[in-house]
């Protein structure tokens, strides 16, 4: 890979991971603080669904998120041809 593909993928990556987390951020400060008491109005079961997603619903996304990271970076990966095994030290 030279070394504008190189800068290209990890800006993609870079703007990848940034992108989810602002999501993480957005749904963990928006869930858990800033609309808790419109989300309380709506129960699961006998709990609160703000207090729920305070609590176990932004960890659900997190791994959603860490999945999606996964997967998005296999496609970029393959699209710019990165081969796992190959170390960065062999290119120094």
């Amino acid at each position: 890979m030279d070394k504008e593909q190189r800068k290209a993928y990890w800006s993609a990556n870079i703007a990848l991971i940034r992108n989810l987390l602002i999501v993480w951020a957005i749904s963990s400060i928006g869930a858990s603080i800033l609309f808790v008491k419109v989300l309380n109005h709506i129960r699961i079961g006998n709990l609160p669904f703000g207090f729920w997603m305070a609590q176990q619903g932004t960890i659900f996304i997190f791994v959603i998120l860490i999945f999606i990271y996964a997967f998005q970076m296999d496609k970029l990966d393959r699209k710019y041809r990165v081969d796992r095994d190959t170390s960065s030290t062999e290119e120094e």
